[in-house]
């Protein structure tokens, strides 16, 4: 049967706007787009650990499939999400299947109607996807303006309000000034939200992300922790009071009507926990490839190209879909693995280059990179 024909005119707007999506195809190009900071992906002992972990304690043959509520809640997730509520010095963690099925959980259950949900407008799409699927009132604040912010707090007085952010911006790598945020949400009795995606594994003596780095942990309600990023496997966590959990368990759709992770994938999870408490010199090695690549887009005169960052994520704003895809194919040609992010994805006039620094990237590879951006651009 064919696709109607409304369908398939919306792909064609996409192919006439060069925007169309397409997977990619496997490549053994040097790695600047992955989310694998720390390369915990493709870590064979990791990998190995996981698997013997199972055998061990006969995980395998006492696991099913199914919801958790049913047939799919084995004896790892209780050790699991133990460990990681203490990891992050949190009263509880519950795992999800994933950053977006958390995202999507919590915001579409927990803002009841006639609740306020004040959320940063470059907030990613699974936050946005939960906030559309909830009974509460939403509007959107200016880019880490807490002047901006504080105006629609004052708004809605009387009013349980919750404030959502992000600790590093996918699109842009930024990060919001969070003991402000803080302040703010405390003085006017917020419940303060934040999803650290993208700090795992890369901010903390241990990767135990940017809150924590921050100690700011104890003062807000509730942090949303993504395994697909730094810990280079499937699955995230809610972490807030056993309360939250309490309800998240009982109310959260995406929690409650879909099959449980694998015994195998929270091992991988449990795994990757216990491997960041020893991976301390690769953290390292992450934060001082941040900083290397910082200092060489300065030296090449590459700064005001940059959207300013100092996390795992570098963007280089390039207009146009046509002219970012055609610059990012340049470097695919010479062997760098770096990925356009084209409109609508970003807004039009906002497309741009975006380069995932990691732990396994050498220095030489990033002065590499950047020279032959400045060669292409200028």
């Amino acid at each position: 049967m064919k696709l109607p024909e409304n369908l398939i005119q919306k792909l064609e707007d996409r192919k006439q706007n060069n925007s169309l999506r397409q997977l990619p195809s496997f490549n053994n190009l040097v790695d600047f787009s992955s989310n694998d900071y720390i390369g915990f992906s493709k870590s064979e002992a990791v990998f190995k650990q996981a698997h013997h972990y199972l055998i061990e304690n006969e995980i395998i043959q006492n696991g099913a499939t199914g919801s958790r509520l049913i047939s799919g809640n084995h004896s790892l997730y209780q050790i699991a999400e133990l460990f990681i509520a203490e990891f992050h010095g949190s009263e509880s963690a519950l795992i999800f299947n994933s950053g977006y099925d958390a995202n999507v959980g919590f915001f579409s259950a927990v803002p009841q109607r006639n609740d306020v949900i004040l959320y940063d407008e470059l907030s990613h799409a699974s936050i946005r996807d939960g906030i559309v699927m909830s009974n509460a009132k939403s509007y959107k604040f200016s880019h880490n303006d807490f002047e901006d912010l504080e105006r629609l707090v004052l708004k809605f007085p009387d009013t349980k309000i919750y404030i959502v952010t992000e600790t590093v911006f996918s699109m842009d790598g930024d990060s919001p000034n969070l003991e402000e945020l803080v302040a703010l949400s405390e003085k006017y009795n917020c419940y303060l939200v934040v999803d650290e995606a993208h700090t795992l594994g890369v901010f903390g003596e241990k990767g135990e992300g940017l809150m924590q780095y921050q100690n700011l942990q104890d003062r807000i309600f509730a942090r949303i922790m993504t395994f697909g990023k730094g810990l280079g496997c499937h699955g995230a966590a809610v972490l807030g009071s056993a309360a939250l959990k309490e309800y998240l368990v009982n109310f959260a759709r995406s929690f409650i009507y879909t099959t449980g992770l694998s015994p195998h994938s929270v091992s991988t999870i449990l795994t990757a926990y216990h491997h960041l408490e020893t991976e301390k010199e690769t953290i390292q090695k992450l934060r001082q490839n941040i900083v290397f690549f910082n200092q060489q887009k300065n030296l090449l005169g590459l700064k005001p190209m940059f959207v300013r960052s100092k996390s795992a994520i570098q963007s280089a704003i390039v207009p146009g879909n046509e002219k970012v895809k055609q610059l990012a194919q340049q470097l695919q040609d010479k062997g760098f693995d770096v990925k356009p992010i084209l409109s609508p994805t970003v807004p039009e006039g906002q497309e741009r280059l975006r380069f995932c620094i990691h732990s396994y990237n050498s220095e030489e590879e990033i002065n590499q990179i950047l020279e032959l951006l400045r060669d292409f651009v200028f």
